[in-house]
């Protein structure tokens, strides 16, 4: 009697992190649940933060992004497909065409809620915080999703040092808390707060965000999505 082999699963470029992409594809079982785009793309930003925290070099970061999508094609769950979908809005552009087209592949799957409004946001007003000449600049800028209303605001928040390298890189859920914050502190004069022009804030931050130098270790969990907000400012 012949016996039906097992699937040897999708052929990769780096064979030796497949537990890893599976173990991705585990915890991806529970992105559809997220109550919203925002929560789905920080938790898709974070992943893709790990991945490029542990890549040696720009080449290993491209081959495993293409493993990861294949692994989640081949998976073909509820939570692959909605992680795919994640990284086709706001994932390395690289990888967004070839994302978009696996995820398309699943249509027997159900798609996300929020699946709709990834990556469609609308920036809102920039800010300049300076909090003292040894602090360096903390870029604010303000994102809403289209035709959401106020539902899912939220701000980037990126710390630069002197010659603009990051030190910190932040999503912000509740903006009105941290601009009341920044603006008493601005009262007590323990920094300055003033408007800054969105196509400014971006031309900084994308050349800050995307150099080749290592960052520090908090910065990659909103790595790649403050890479995404960045690019459309001043766009």
């Amino acid at each position: 009697m012949s016996r039906t082999r097992p699937s040897p699963g999708p052929r990769l470029m780096l064979p030796g992190l497949r537990d890893v992409y599976a173990a991705f594809v585990r915890e991806a079982d529970a992105l559809p649940a997220l109550p919203g785009a925002l929560q789905a793309e920080v938790w898709t930003s974070a992943q893709l933060g790990t991945l490029e925290a542990a890549a040696p070099h720009e080449a290993g970061r491209r081959a495993a992004l293409g493993d990861l999508i294949m692994s989640l094609r081949a998976a073909a769950t509820p939570g692959a497909r909605a992680f795919l979908r994640a990284l086709a809005a706001i994932g390395p552009e690289v990888g967004r065409t070839a994302a978009g087209k696996a995820a398309d592949a699943l249509r027997d799957l159900p798609e996300a809620p929020w699946a709709g409004l990834l990556g469609r946001v609308v920036p809102g007003q920039a800010w300049l915080i300076q909090e003292g000449p040894l602090d360096g600049d903390r870029l604010v800028c303000e994102f809403r999703y289209e035709d959401a209303g106020t539902a899912g605001m939220h701000a980037l928040a990126v710390r630069l040092s002197y010659g603009d390298s990051p030190t910190e890189v932040v999503i912000v859920g509740d903006v009105p808390a941290l601009m009341t914050a920044a603006r008493q502190a601005m009262q007590a004069e323990l920094c300055v707060v003033q408007p800054y022009d969105a196509g400014a804030v971006g031309e900084r931050l994308r050349t800050a965000l995307n150099g080749t130098e290592p960052l520090p270790e908090a910065c990659y969990p909103a790595l790649a999505l403050a890479r995404h907000r960045a690019g459309l400012l001043g766009r």
